[in-house]
């Protein structure tokens, strides 16, 4: 059975760090494209970057690109995303999910998803 579980998140003030755990379970992360996914409060779930399971390339959106940084273990077969720099517009709940056979930020592609870790950035 393919699972995902996330872990890490909880509250930090601005400015702070936080690294987001994607472990998955049933599959190998070569064989798939991992992505993170957040949403905030009375939004859409937004896609923030993803890592290629078979070269390991990745990709960021603007706003989290320069501070955040995803990357893999595959002897854990986990995923992480180092948050650093972070902004009050950073909180929301954090999602992984995977796919084959895509690389990209598109949420409906992907078939898998984690519960997601609440993430909040706060004073």
């Amino acid at each position: 059975q393919l699972q995902l579980v996330e872990s890490g998140g909880g509250l930090v003030q601005p400015g702070g760090s936080l690294r987001l755990s994607c472990e998955a379970s049933g599959f190998t992360l070569d064989h798939y494209t991992i992505g993170w996914f957040r949403q905030a409060p009375g939004q859409e779930r937004e896609g923030i970057s993803c890592i290629n399971g078979r070269d390991g390339s990745t990709y960021y959106t603007s706003p989290v690109k320069g501070r955040f940084t995803i990357s893999r273990d595959n002897a854990k077969n986990t995923v992480y995303l180092q948050m650093n720099s972070l902004k009050p517009e950073d909180t929301g709940v954090y999602y992984c999910a995977a796919v084959q056979d895509y690389y990209g930020l598109g949420a409906q592609a992907y078939d898998y998803w984690g519960q997601g870790t609440q993430v909040t950035v706060s004073s």
